[in-house]
C-alpha cells in the first residue's frame, strides 16, 4: 500500500480507482492511551485530535502519522457507541481501510451496484476551508472498507504535509514523545498490505466479495503446502486493487493436527474475520527493527538454526536470477532476529510483532523490499514454528 506517483489514468472514468490508503482506523478502549503506546513503541507522532474540546461529543479520535502512514484511532465516549460495542465484543482492532478516491459517493455507489452491502451512507464534513467526504462498504465480519475525497485545505496532499486531517481536528502541541521520535525516527514508511482473517471454507467467498465488489484481483495464491508445519496450516490469497496499490492477502485455516494461528485469531475474536495484521514498509530494516527494540517492541523469536540455512536458500535464488547477494550485513540481521527470502524479482526482510494487546489478534509486520512482491513464502515455516510456540505458551495450540 504504498504512494501512488500520480493517480491512476482510469480515476476520472472509473470511480473504483483507488489512489491511496487514506488512513487505517482503529477501535480502542482508550484513544489517548493508545496514541502514546503507539508513539512510544513504534514511532508515531501524535498529530492532530478530535475529542470534546474541538467538538466531538460522541467520540475521541487521535491521528498517528510516520511517513505515508496514517492510524486514526477512535474511542466512543458513551457505551452504546459503536466503537465501545466491538472493544467489548473483539477488543481493540482495526475497524476501517479507508481509500482514497476521486469522488467517494461515486466509489461507494458503483461498489453498491457491484453486490456490496452498505457500512454508513455518504456523509460530507465541511467547513470554510473545505470538505471531507466519506461512505463505507461493509467488509468481512468487523471490517469496512470507506471511500474518501476531500476537497481544498483537506486534500490528502495537504494532510500529507502536516495539514488539518478534517473539520473538527485540532494539531497537537508540543509533545515531548513526538520530538523523541523526531531523533530517533523508526523509519517505517507505509502500509504494505494488510492480512484478513476469515473463517474454515469462506476464503474463496471474499475472493470473489473483493474481485466482484472492489474490482480487484488475484496477485498471489498459498496453499496449505505452502504454508504448513507438522502441526497446523493455513491457506492464503493475495488480492490486489487495479494499479497492484493496495494488496489484501485472506487466510483461513486449514486442518491440521493442532489449531492454526488463524483458528485461534478466530477464537479470541468472537469467531468473526477481521484483520490479522499491518504489514509496515521501512526501507532500513536492519535500522528500523534496531530501534523498535531499544523502544521495547516483542518481536517473535527464531531459533539459530534458522540462519544456518537461510544464506544458501535466498542467496542462490538471488544468483539465479540474475540478482546480487543480500547487501545487508548477515551477522546484524542475526542478531535483530530479521527473517529473508527470495524470488525471481529480488529479496525482502521482514519480523513479526507479537500481538499488541492481551488478546492473541492484531500484531504488525515489518517489512523492506529489495525487488520482491512476494511475501515472504520461504520462510512460512519457522514463521509457523515460532507461532506456534507462542501459542502453546498462551495454552491454545
Amino acid at each position: 500500500m504504498t504512494t501512488a506517483t500520480t493517480p491512476s489514468a482510469k480515476t476520472a472514468a472509473d470511480p473504483l480507482a483507488l489512489n491511496d490508503v487514506d488512513h487505517v482506523r482503529f477501535f480502542v478502549g482508550n484513544a489517548k492511551q493508545a496514541a502514546f503506546f503507539y508513539a512510544h513503541t513504534f514511532g508515531f507522532n501524535i498529530s492532530q485530535y478530535a475529542d470534546l474540546t474541538t467538538g466531538c461529543r460522541t467520540d475521541a479520535s487521535y491521528l498517528l502519522t510516520q511517513g505515508n502512514i496514517r492510524l486514526l484511532l477512535t474511542t466512543g465516549l458513551s457505551a452504546d457507541h459503536p466503537a465501545q460495542q466491538e472493544v467489548l465484543r473483539y477488543g481493540d482492532g482495526v475497524k476501517d481501510v479507508a481509500f482514497d478516491v476521486e469522488d467517494a459517493e461515486a466509489a461507494y455507489e458503483r461498489a453498491l451496484a457491484n453486490g456490496g452491502t452498505s457500512a454508513y451512507e455518504p456523509v460530507t464534513l465541511k467547513d470554510d476551508r473545505g470538505t471531507v467526504t466519506m461512505a463505507g462498504i461493509q467488509g468481512a465480519g468487523r471490517v469496512v472498507h470507506s471511500f474518501v475525497s476531500r476537497t481544498g485545505e483537506y486534500a490528502l496532499s495537504n494532510v500529507k504535509k502536516g495539514g488539518t486531517f478534517a473539520p473538527n481536528f485540532a494539531h497537537m502541541g508540543t509533545l515531548g514523545v513526538n520530538e523523541m521520535n523526531k531523533a530517533r525516527p523508526c523509519g517505517l514508511m507505509y502500509v504494505d498490505h494488510a492480512v484478513i482473517n476469515v473463517e474454515l471454507g469462506k476464503m474463496n467467498h471474499w475472493v470473489d466479495w473483493y474481485e466482484n465488489v472492489l474490482e480487484f484481483t488475484m496477485f498471489k495464491h498459498f496453499d496449505d503446502k505452502d504454508i504448513s508445519t507438522e502441526y497446523s496450516a493455513l491457506m492464503s490469497k493475495v488480492m490486489a486493487s487495479g494499479n497492484h496499490l493496495i494488496k489484501m492477502p485472506i487466510n483461513e485455516p486449514a486442518e491440521g493436527k493442532k489449531k492454526s494461528q488463524i483458528q485461534e485469531y478466530l477464537e479470541w475474536h468472537d469467531m468473526t474475520p477481521g484483520i490479522q495484521h499491518l504489514a509496515l514498509r521501512t526501507d532500513d530494516a536492519l535500522a528500523s527493527v534496531a530501534e523498535l527494540r531499544h523502544r521495547g517492541v516483542d518481536f517473535l523469536s527464531l531459533p539459530d538454526t534458522y540462519y544456518e540455512l537461510v544464506w544458501d536458500r535466498v542467496n542462490s535464488k538471488l544468483i539465479e536470477h540474475g540478482h546480487e547477494p543480500v547487501k545487508e550485513d548477515h551477522q546484524k540481521i542475526r542478531d535483530l532476529g530479521i527473517l529473508i527470502d527470495a524470488d525471481d524479482e529480488g529479496y525482502l526482510l521482514q519480523l513479526f510483532t507479537k500481538p499488541l494487546q492481551d488478546r492473541p489478534t492484531l500484531f504488525f509486520e515489518i517489512i523492506a523490499r529489495r525487488g520482491s512482491q512476494s511475501f515472504g513464502k520461504g520462510n512460512f515455516k519457522a514463521l509457523f514454528e515460532a507461532l506456534e510456540l507462542e501459542q502453546q505458551r498462551r495454552g491454545n495450540l
